[in-house]
């Protein structure tokens, strides 16, 4: 019988790993200022520990992010209404950039660090390029909405909105609530696609 011990000891030491960059994340001033070396102390492993799981920061980053994200990816992909695929495009666009919205909020830090890890461009990471195509085919399916060229830059308009770095100088500097934000939010996503901006931030 195989012995199972080393894959308990990675799973335990990942926990470990998240929970330590969560925290340095939450905490830190920059993301910029989170280091291997930081994480690795905070979570009681070594340093080779981190790169042999991760390969390098940008990794340790990208993993993070998507196991704080994989709840609103499971409701976007089979989840109820609003996030689930059931819903109509009209309802279901501005409730997925709500989530996306506080997603960003409860994670401002993690999000900027992986904003920042794209070639110097958050429009090259993974989740963008999935977030924009979701946007686009939901908006192709709205009535009224022209083309494919409309869908695919105001796709982009849209995810620009929630962008971390956006987010974090309006929640930040400018001192803006959460629900003030989402409720600009919803405003500005029913303008775009010429609906009634409804009670988006109330679903939540």
């Amino acid at each position: 019988m195989p012995d199972r011990k080393p894959r308990k000891d990675a799973a335990r030491n990942r926990a470990a790993v998240f929970e330590a960059a969560d925290t340095l994340f939450t905490r830190c001033r920059s993301p910029e200022e989170v280091t291997m070396a930081d994480i690795a102390a905070a979570a009681g492993v070594g340093k080779g520990t981190l790169f042999r799981a991760f390969g390098d920061r940008t990794g340790l980053i990208r993993a993070l992010y998507e196991a704080r994200l994989e709840p609103i990816r499971n409701a976007v992909e089979e989840g109820p209404p609003p996030l689930g695929p059931a819903t109509a495009p009209p309802v279901r666009v501005p409730a997925l950039l709500d989530a996306v919205l506080c997603f960003k909020l409860d994670n401002r830090h993690l999000a900027l660090a992986l904003e920042q890890t794209g070639a110097d461009s958050p429009y090259r990471t993974e989740h963008y390029e999935r977030w924009h195509a979701l946007l686009r085919d939901l908006l192709e399916q709205t009535p009224g909405r022209g083309g494919a060229g409309f869908a695919d830059f105001t796709a982009h308009a849209l995810l620009a909105a929630t962008r971390a770095d956006l987010v974090a100088y309006l929640a930040g500097e400018k001192g803006a609530s959460r629900e003030e934000l989402r409720e600009q939010l919803a405003d500005f996503t029913a303008s775009v696609l010429g609906t009634d901006a409804g009670d988006v931030t109330r679903r939540r």
